[in-house]
């Protein structure tokens, strides 16, 4: 009898509790909101992330980078520069690259994160989850759909971030200022038919390893923390549910997390795509080349730009998908009635 009451209690409290629009969508119908609003961000914050890439790649292997001259300083030095030199189209090369990156990547990591919340629940703590009620949160099942959300995104979009970081480490100004081995690509398909030429399948996935590494250590961090803070933020009443001020404080905390958590391997990621041959056989080959070289801090270079670059795309990210899961709920709905 008690056994009966507490699943009913569990049931009536899981009905209380409402869908958030994520819960509500099917796969796909996530799949394409992500990606939409991951693109919607990418397009304000392409500029930092170029910026973040150079910087990155600075004294690559160099001992002498500390005292050597530094062609970017920092972020708002860099913005400058390569405004003066490769203006307007310079800061935003890689663009559309970056596009068909954020539809594969977070089109995966937004869209795949709920059923594999749901999937992992259903293995993990059966007794806590009711087929057609809420997911119950649990940090440890987050984080794991979080990072298997990432690395399967990891995975579809490693050949457009291989792409669009040989193009947004290609400096078109005077040939003595540039940073990290350089490539120029025409566009996103000149540049994977001239890898596939020369490489094969296998060349449009050099440094995956790196790329899956470095996506699930965000992915585990990005939405557990912004649903933490959400929850918190609501259970204590500190702001309005579905307010300007809930998604961009539950995004800001996110984008602190994920900078912290994923800028060493972001800085090993980047390394592994902009090399032209063998310099680094691996990631564990690279992480360990870079330290021995330039210390343990080269795998915070970058890391105001990374901050600057993944708090706005989180905040863009996750305030975009408010909208375009809540859109796309509505549009799977009347596709149900008209079939």
């Amino acid at each position: 009898m008690s056994d009966t009451v507490s699943k009913i209690d569990k049931t009536v409290t899981n009905k209380a509790a409402p869908k958030n629009n994520a819960q509500s969508v099917s796969g796909i119908g996530g799949f394409v909101a992500g990606g939409i609003a991951a693109c919607g961000a990418v397009t304000f914050t392409n500029p930092i992330e170029l910026i973040k890439t150079r910087m990155q790649l600075q004294g690559e292997l160099s001992k002498a980078s500390k005292d050597a001259h530094k062609l970017y300083k920092n972020p708002a030095q860099a913005f400058v520069l390569i405004w003066k030199k490769e203006g307007l189209r310079g800061l935003q090369q890689g663009l559309v690259c970056g596009y068909y990156y954020q539809l594969g990547l977070n089109g995966c990591r937004i869209g795949l994160y709920e059923p594999s919340r749901a999937m992992f629940t259903k293995i993990i703590t059966p007794g806590a989850y009711f087929e057609g009620n809420p997911v119950p949160q649990n940090l440890f099942i987050n984080v794991l759909a979080g990072a298997v959300s990432g690395i399967a995104g990891a995975v579809i979009a490693s050949p457009f971030f291989l792409v669009k970081t040989r193009m947004q480490s290609f400096s078109k100004a005077v040939a003595v200022e540039h940073v990290g081995q350089q490539t120029y690509y025409k566009s996103t398909s000149d540049g994977l038919l001239r890898i596939f030429r020369a490489e094969g399948i296998r060349g449009l996935y050099r440094g995956m390893d790196a790329a899956i590494i470095r996506t699930g250590a965000g992915s585990s961090a990005q939405l557990p923390v912004y649903n933490m803070t959400k929850t918190f933020l609501l259970k204590n009443d500190i702001v309005k549910d579905n307010s300007f001020g809930l998604h961009f404080l539950s995004s800001s905390m996110a984008g602190l997390g994920v900078a912290i958590v994923m800028n060493p391997w972001d800085v090993i990621l980047t390394r592994m795509y902009n090399q032209k041959g063998n310099l680094y056989s691996g990631p564990l080959d690279c992480f360990k080349k870079t330290i021995k070289t330039e210390g343990p801090a080269a795998l915070y270079k970058g890391f105001w730009a990374q901050l600057f670059r993944i708090g706005p795309h989180s905040i863009l990210t996750l305030m975009f998908m408010e909208h375009t899961m809540k859109a796309m709920v509505k549009f799977e709905s009347k596709v149900r009635l008209w079939a």
